[in-house]
This record gives C-alpha cells, structure tokens and sequence, in this order.
C-alpha cells in the first residue's frame, strides 16, 4: 500500500485544517452544542462553501468524485477539533447510501442541495430490542400498497435526525431489504431528539403507517443489506480517522499540560514515570494513523479482504482510542473530567466512536471466526 498523499491531497488537509483551527475552537463548540439543532449552520455552510460537502460524490452529480482517502483526511481534521456539523450523517452515511443505490433522477434531486449544505440527511437503521450491529434483521416493516409502501416500525439513536430533513430508512421487505426516501416530515413521522453522552444530538424515530411513493425505493427491494454493509465500511474508516484526529488532539493538549502543570517547584513532565506513559500514548496514536490510512485504503479490495482489514482498524481503534483517553484523564487529574476541558470531551467522543457499527470486541470475533488477517500489500 501506497501511504503517500498526492499534491492534492496535502492541499486539502491543509485547507481543511485551517478552517478548524481559524474558525472551530472548543468555545466554539459549546457554542454549536447549545444550538437548537446541536451544530452550527454557520460552520456546515463554511464546509459546504469550501466544497468538503461534495467530495465523495460523482463529478456527474456535481461532487467531485474523491475517494477515501480525502475522506479519511477531512475526517481527521473534524475529529481534532471535535467537530458536531452532521458530516458522518449526511455524506458518509445516507450519502453513501444515495451515491450507491439512487438513480440518476433521485440523486439530481438531492446531491447539488446536499452539497450546497442546503438539505441535511441521516441514516434511520439501529433498532431496539433487536439484534446489534446488523443490516438483515430489521423489525421495521415495508409493505407494497397502492402503488407505493407503507413503512412501520422503530428506529434510535439516529444521528442528525433531530435536524434531518429526510431520512433513509432502513425496512424489511417482502423480498429482504429495502432502503426508502423519508420526508422528515411525512404524516406518521415522530421524531425525539436527545443527547448522546459525546454531545452528538440524535433522535428516536417513529414511522406509523407511514406512505411514500414507489420512487421512494432506492434501488432494489432486496439490495439494501449489501448496500448498508458497505456503507457501514466506509463509515468505519471514517470513524478511524476522527478518532486519529481525536487522539492527536488530546495528546497535544496532554503534552502542553505536561510542560506548564508544576509540581515540587519543577513542570511534571519531568517526571519520568509521565513521560513514558505520554510516549505510549504517542505510540497508539501514530499506529492508530497507520491503521486509518490501512483502512481507507482497504475500501477498494475485494469484499472479503475489506471486511477483515476494516474488523482490524475498528477493532485497534478502539482499544487505543480507551487508552489515549484513559492516560490523558489520569495525568490531568480532576480536571480531565470536567465539562470546561476539552480532554474529557474527546474521551466521550472516543468512546462512541468504538461503540458505532461494532465495537472493538465484534470486530475481535470476526477476526476470530475468520481465522486471522490477510496479508497487507
């Protein structure tokens, strides 16, 4: 594998962390938390004007046909500044899903909106009670009628779908599953918007007899676990980025501390015992980039290869995204926890991120089952 960024690919993750850095500082971030839709409509417009909304769609769409890699990189940079704008939601996932099953007609009626930050989306998927972590068992229910389906069913901890203005929902269908255009507002529709322990808003969605026409349907009514598994892949690698931006982050901020926190009249990073363990941290987080770029480069392998090579970075991810946070709120001490410090926040964010589309120990048992990884080349 190639790890060498382009030309262009430096140039965007220069950009990109500028306008973090310029315009997304923790403060910042309180400020979007307290918006009534979780993040600031100001920020995504930024994103959308330097063009990071339409990366990974087709130059036919009026993306720009990146691949992701330029994912992997705009990722990395939201997780440093532990960004709340619904990217993940709307490009990554329901994106994901619309780059791969819409039609021509259904993606001209949304990608240029998408892109122009005008026209937020969010994948409705995760059930409870239920099976975790599958696209193929799904209590939500699709029935054909009257020239079109009826949705009931269930869905939580939807990200962005307290703000979304259309939702893809995942059902069951006569034929397997199906994946279906939602107005937000669509008589049936129930929304209950909460707070996930990072910060993240989500919602509780609710679809009671709910009617959508035929052209609903994004591609077939039995494509759409084969459509969510590879979504969740991509995902995956771009929840690997973040968590590198995360850990990236809280490192810095834990060697600063390190450097001006004083103790017996001397800085506490001069401290042997702390300085090892801020190397150990350093450690995780370079391998953790290593697995991120292994990840993002995997997405274009043969399904099998990808699914394992993507179970290791989720897998790794996790483990070390637990220890970076841990190291950092020891070192800290009391103020590591604190709602006014940043560290604690990236700890949270870390923790979701193992949590979303399979945690560490899922992606440990498909290795298991599988007998191992396949060689890297």
């Amino acid at each position: 594998m190639d790890f060498d960024l382009n030309d262009e690919q430096r140039l965007l993750s220069e950009s990109v962390g500028r306008l973090m850095a310029d315009r997304y500082d923790f403060h910042a971030r309180e400020k979007a938390m307290k918006q009534p839709e979780g993040f600031s409509r100001d920020h995504w417009a930024a994103m959308a004007e330097m063009g990071l909304l339409g990366l990974p769609f087709a130059e036919a769409d009026g993306g720009f046909g990146c691949g992701p890699v330029e994912i992997m990189l705009v990722m990395e940079a939201l997780g440093k500044g532990l960004a709340l704008e619904p990217y993940l939601a709307t490009i990554v996932l329901a994106g994901g899903v619309l780059r791969r099953a819409g039609d021509a007609g259904q993606r001209a009626a949304r990608v240029p909106s998408i892109i122009a930050g005008e026209h937020v989306m969010a994948l409705a998927h995760q059930e409870w009670p239920g099976p975790r972590h599958t696209s193929h068992r799904l209590a939500t229910r699709a029935v054909p009628v009257d020239g079109g389906w009826r949705l009931d069913g269930a869905k939580v901890a939807v990200i962005a779908g307290h703000a979304a203005d259309e939702l893809v929902v995942s059902a069951t269908t006569p034929d397997g599953v199906g994946l279906f255009l939602v107005n937000a507002g669509t008589d049936g529709v129930s929304r209950t918007p909460r707070t996930g322990y990072d910060g993240v808003r989500l919602a509780d969605i609710g679809l009671t007899g709910v009617r959508v026409p035929a052209a609903a349907l994004l591609g077939t009514a039995d494509g759409g676990a084969t459509i969510l598994d590879a979504v969740f892949e991509e995902a995956n690698a771009a929840l690997a980025a973040e968590a590198v931006g995360i850990m990236a982050d809280i490192l810095e901020t834990t060697a600063e501390y390190l450097r001006t926190r004083t103790q017996f009249g001397v800085a506490i990073g001069s401290f042997q015992a702390l300085q090892h363990r801020a190397v150990d941290m350093l450690m995780q987080v370079e391998l953790s980039r290593s697995m991120a770029m292994v990840a993002a480069l995997s997405l274009d392998r043969p399904a099998d290869e990808r699914r394992l090579h993507i179970a290791a970075v989720k897998a790794k991810i996790g483990q070390a995204g637990r220890f970076v946070g841990q190291q950092a709120v020891q070192m800290h001490g009391a103020i590591g926890l604190t709602t006014e410090y940043k560290v604690g926040h990236g700890f949270k964010r870390l923790t979701a991120i193992d949590a979303l589309f399979g945690d560490s120990d899922h992606h440990m048992d498909i290795l298991a089952a599988a007998g191992g990884l396949p060689a890297i080349a």
